[in-house]
Parts: C-alpha cells; sequence; structure tokens
C-alpha cells in the first residue's frame, strides 16, 4: 500500500504501517525448557471475537505445552488472530498476563512510546482495519494472514495526546454501549419467556385439571406427510419439512421441491388445506403452525391435524400444542437416538383437554393477545439491540477520520 495513496488526515495526523510503531520483535519462549513450571496459556480459543477480550486461558506445565505456545506476552500488549481474520478476534493483555505465553496463531503487536496501547486496541477493532486483512484472504483456501501482512497495515497516527484523548473517549463510549447491549440482551430473553409463562397461566391453572380429555385422534384427524425421500427436482411442488416451521409460520425460503406426479401421491395420503395446523415431528419438536396460505405444498417429518367438524377450537389447539400439557407426554414418547423424532401413533394418542368451546375461544382469544403483544415487544428490544451493535464501528470510523 502507498502511503500516499490513502485518505487525507487531520492536520498533524500522519499515516503509518504497524511495523513502525511496534516492536519488531516481541520474544519467544519454549515452555518445555522448564518442564515443572506453570504458565498461562492464551490460545485462538481464549479470545471472544464478539468480546474483544480473552474470556480465559489455560495453566499448564512446561512438559506439556502445545508447540504453537511460543509467544511471550506482555500487559498492553495487542493480540491480533491471524486465522480467519474477518471474525476479528483481538484483545489487549491485562496485566494479569503480564510474561505468559500464547499461540503463535496470533500477532503479537507490542506499541513503542511514540503509539498509545488503548488507541492501538481501537484500531484493531475499525471496520477498515478488519476489512483490509480480510481482503487478504479472500478466495484462499485456508484463511489466515501472516505477522508480517498484520504489520503491514496503516494506521492513522495523531500526536501522543490527541490518541490519548481519543482512546479515552472511546473506552467511555464503548463501556455504556456494552452496558446498553447487555441490558437490551437481558430484555429480549426476559421477553422470550413471557409465551410460556402465559401458556402455564392458562394450562397448569386448577381449572384445567377438570376439563373433560380424550386422545387426540378421537376428536381430531391428524396424519402425517411422506415416509419417503422423493426425487427434489429445481422447479415444482414445495416439500415442506420440519425445519420450515418457524415460530414467525410457515417458511419456503430454504425449501426443495418434488415433481408434480410425486405430490399427487403424497396429497392423496395428506392433503394439507387453509386452516390445518402443522406440527415438527422431528429434529426440534413441535412449533406448530397454522397454514395461512392455499399454495399447494406437500410434507414430510410433519404431523397434519385437521380440525374439520371437532369439538375444539383451531387457535386453542394451536396453543394447547405449545403447553406443559403436551411437551410432557412428548417427552416421556420420543424415540431415536441423537435426532427424536415423535410417531404418528403418539401425536394421535396425546391426551387432549377441551374445556365447552366457548371457553376455548375466550382463552384462544386472550392468549393471541398476550402473545402478539410480546411478540412485538421482543421485535422492538430486538431491533434497538441491532442499533446497539452498529454503533461501535460508526464510533470506530469517527474516531479514526479525526472526527470524535
Amino acid at each position: 500500500m502507498n502511503l500516499n495513496n490513502v485518505a487525507k488526515l487531520p492536520d498533524g495526523w500522519r499515516w503509518v504501517r504497524l511495523g513502525e510503531v511496534c516492536e519488531e520483535k516481541t520474544g519467544t519462549k519454549d515452555p518445555r525448557l522448564q518442564p515443572k513450571d506453570t504458565f498461562r496459556y492464551v490460545d485462538i480459543s481464549s479470545v471472544g471475537n464478539n468480546q474483544k477480550r480473552i474470556l480465559g486461558t489455560s495453566i499448564l506445565l512446561g512438559k506439556d505445552a502445545p508447540s504453537r505456545a511460543r509467544q511471550v506476552i506482555k500487559a498492553g500488549d495487542v493480540i491480533v488472530s491471524t486465522t480467519r481474520p474477518n471474525l476479528n478476534a483481538v484483545a489487549l493483555v491485562p496485566h494479569e498476563l503480564d510474561n505468559q505465553i500464547c499461540s503463535t496463531g496470533f500477532c503479537v503487536l507490542r506499541p513503542k512510546k511514540e503509539l498509545e496501547r488503548n488507541f492501538l486496541f481501537a484500531y484493531v477493532c475499525s471496520p477498515n482495519f478488519v476489512k483490509n486483512l480480510s481482503d487478504l484472504v479472500k478466495g484462499a483456501l485456508y484463511p489466515a494472514v501472516t505477522d508480517k501482512q498484520v504489520k503491514a497495515q496503516v494506521i492513522p497516527l495523531p500526536p501522543l495526546p490527541e490518541q490519548k484523548r481519543i482512546a479515552a473517549i472511546l473506552n467511555e463510549q464503548m463501556a455504556a454501549v456494552e452496558k446498553a447491549r447487555v441490558a437490551a440482551e437481558a430484555q429480549v430473553e426476559a421477553a422470550k419467556t413471557l409465551p410460556g409463562a402465559y401458556l402455564r397461566k392458562v394450562f397448569e391453572k386448577e381449572k384445567a385439571k377438570k376439563w373433560p380429555k380424550k386422545r387426540c385422534q378421537e376428536i381430531i384427524e391428524v396424519r402425517d406427510g411422506t415416509h419417503d425421500t422423493p426425487k427434489y427436482v429445481d422447479k415444482g411442488i414445495p416439500l415442506v419439512t420440519s425445519k420450515n416451521l418457524k415460530s414467525s409460520g410457515l417458511d419456503f425460503s430454504n425449501v426443495q421441491y418434488i415433481s408434480q406426479e410425486d405430490h399427487e401421491q403424497i396429497k392423496r395420503r395428506s392433503k394439507v388445506d387453509v386452516g390445518d395446523i402443522l406440527f415438527a415431528m422431528i429434529g426440534t419438536i413441535g412449533n406448530p403452525v397454522i397454514v395461512n396460505t392455499d399454495r399447494e405444498f406437500s410434507i414430510k417429518n410433519v404431523g397434519l391435524f385437521k380440525i374439520n367438524k371437532s369439538p375444539i377450537n383451531r387457535d386453542f389447539l394451536f396453543f394447547l400444542l405449545q403447553s406443559s400439557i403436551v411437551t410432557r407426554q412428548l417427552d416421556k414418547s420420543l424415540q431415536g437416538g441423537i435426532q427424536k423424532f415423535a410417531s404418528l401413533n403418539v401425536l394421535r394418542n396425546l391426551i387432549i383437554p377441551f374445556p365447552p368451546l366457548a371457553e376455548q375461544k375466550s382463552i384462544a382469544l386472550i392468549l393471541y393477545n398476550q402473545i402478539t403483544g410480546t411478540d412485538r415487544l421482543r421485535k422492538s428490544i430486538e431491533d434497538q439491540l441491532e442499533t446497539i451493535k452498529s454503533l461501535p464501528p460508526a464510533l470506530l470510523r469517527q474516531a479514526f477520520s479525526g472526527e470524535l
């Protein structure tokens, strides 16, 4: 990179290569030469690429040191993972890890006196730094850069007092952003628990224990999709499987297609109509979805509940299938090893409570309003969270263009 071709900087700033303002040699050590001494080891998995810090270390005896445990780190060093630079696994070495060992999978940047360590750390977190390194490995079989390539990156360098001022502002702003992010994530998690609480309030109350009960197949027609795997085609009829049942509804985005002929055969066994309820029978069991499209599709590994003239309300059944009344029965009846599945026989023999129809409709309406409101709240908080997550890159762009 020609330094004459990079962006113009504020007065007093200059572009320099990292290698010019970081120590050329940071030191190596072979812990195996002191086999009985312990050391703390920082490997690639020790650094959280989201948190931008060292989350944990291994305490090892010298004799147990991996072959990559060779680089000496000092407090204030900045370590940059050279593998998959797009993930930006970087960290500032804290005082408690002074004179410990890190993997050769890191480039160790030890700033000279003209470079403030927090300013350097902020820069290696910046979108510009990440993009420049990521561009070096595009199309590579193994996405990694070398120490030489890291140190060849340029950094906009203001005078040292300005570096300290910018670093202090960034530290304060990033701390505020992190606090807001943690709070928003906690709110999202709390919002996710509300639907379950609403369902428990209805289906686990004493009154619910007195509702009439029957086996599902006695009051609802229950079918499943094809047991075979039809031949997939580029264009045709969607084959909906368990993975296409989402909390947001029926998702056709990653669906595969089958021929019209195969669809007709499956349809004779399990024709899907608007208003039917689909239920995942494999993988993440459940995820009931009410069909609200007249688009033709077939199903595989999916249960099909057809209400017809049943004494049970469709929306009531939809919520009931998410309740502990059903999940407890399923937990006792699931088959399979790592990937569990529910058989058609299990679905047909679920014990289903059904209060009077008017009460079912009232319950369904209350739950719909509560859960829809919760979904809106969760979506609003998630949108806020995305805005919060976009702040650090924006702040870093401002800082290194002289706008902070």
